[in-house]
């Protein structure tokens, strides 16, 4: 019995990598890059369920704290409901920025979720076969029930937004810069117990390229590779932070890095110290399967020892929990 238990652990150890290793081959061609600064961030955790959650502020309906899954949820509980981030400032988003959010589809007809920027025009309209700005669209296959991943990056005058692995807009001169966003959904299905729901919202603030960063400061730090909790699995929308450090590698043949794993407070010290390492590695190993030679990188784990940030806000503690490329 004992060894039937250890042969069913085996088999589905590999059969998880072999999903991971699949999932991470659909997005090999990902070329988001998240900001390297976190201005915001929202994973709802600590929230009360049924309440309204404390980081946003209603614009209009109604909306309150989840669980799906198992996992915390904002959800819209009723048609057109509408939140915004509270921030400091009314005008918060930097010329250069990223917002990533997931969001959920029961593939019903009439689901809908918008990102507004503040005018008619200045929206972005996310449907389960194509993304909207400004009268522009752009279509791709009709999505699965269940989570999706959506990116938004905006360079002083460029938009571009994902959905999942797909680049779906490419704009390349918006009239006027966005200032703030709320999100809206449009939430048919709350009176039957559907309603639309999203989770792990993050905003952060972009940055120089990482060769200029190497040149100056003989190093760079990217908050772009994110792991499941927990853990060192790469979260797939990692690839285009990959992909971008492997060009990187690839086009500079003579760098080598130690890639350096940090950690937030949470949790001990020594379990910290033991994960900072362990996503170091799976890191190396990422960037070697895009076909960096392994020799070219070394790797360490600092744990919770080395904070760039506060550990008491949702931001503080996002942007301790980095990897950095330190130039060998």
């Amino acid at each position: 019995m004992k060894t039937s238990f250890i042969t069913i652990a085996a088999l589905f150890a590999v059969c998880s990598l072999h999903a991971q290793s699949d999932t991470m081959k659909v997005w090999s061609k990902y070329d988001f890059v998240a900001g390297d600064k976190i201005i915001f961030e929202d994973n709802l955790a600590g929230e009360k369920t049924g309440e309204f959650p404390s980081r946003w502020k209603l614009a209009r309906g109604a909306a309150e704290n989840a669980v799906m899954g198992g996992a915390p949820v904002l959800s819209f509980s009723m048609p057109n409901s509408e939140v915004a981030p509270r921030m400091k400032t009314e005008n918060y988003l930097p010329e250069i920025f990223t917002i990533e959010f997931d969001v959920y589809f029961f593939n019903k007809g009439n689901e809908m979720y918008t990102l507004d920027f503040g005018g008619k025009s200045d929206e972005i309209s996310i449907r389960m076969v194509k993304l909207s700005y400004a009268g522009i669209s752009g279509e791709f296959p009709r999505t699965s029930v269940g989570w999706h991943h959506v990116a938004v990056s905006f360079n002083k005058r460029a938009l571009k937004v994902y959905f999942d692995q797909d680049r779906v807009l490419n704009i390349p001169d918006v009239v006027e810069p966005p200032k703030h966003f709320s999100v809206r959904a449009l939430s048919g299905g709350a009176a039957k117990g559907e309603p639309s729901v999203i989770r792990n919202i993050r905003v952060a603030e972009g940055g120089v390229s990482l060769y200029d960063r190497i040149t100056a400061d003989g190093r760079f730090t990217t908050r772009g590779i994110l792991f499941d909790s927990g853990k060192s699995t790469i979260k797939p929308e990692s690839m285009g932070t990959l992909n971008e450090i492997a060009k990187l590698m690839k086009d500079h043949p003579e760098l080598k890095f130690s890639v350096e794993g940090h950690t937030d407070s949470d949790g001990d010290e020594a379990p910290n110290m033991k994960l900072s390492q362990e996503r170091a590695e799976a890191v190396k190993k990422a960037l070697a399967d895009l076909g960096t030679d392994a020799s070219r990188m070394q790797t360490k784990g600092w744990g919770e020892s080395k904070p760039v940030d506060e550990n008491t806000s949702p931001e503080g503690k996002a942007n301790n929990r980095r990897v950095e490329f330190i130039k060998l």
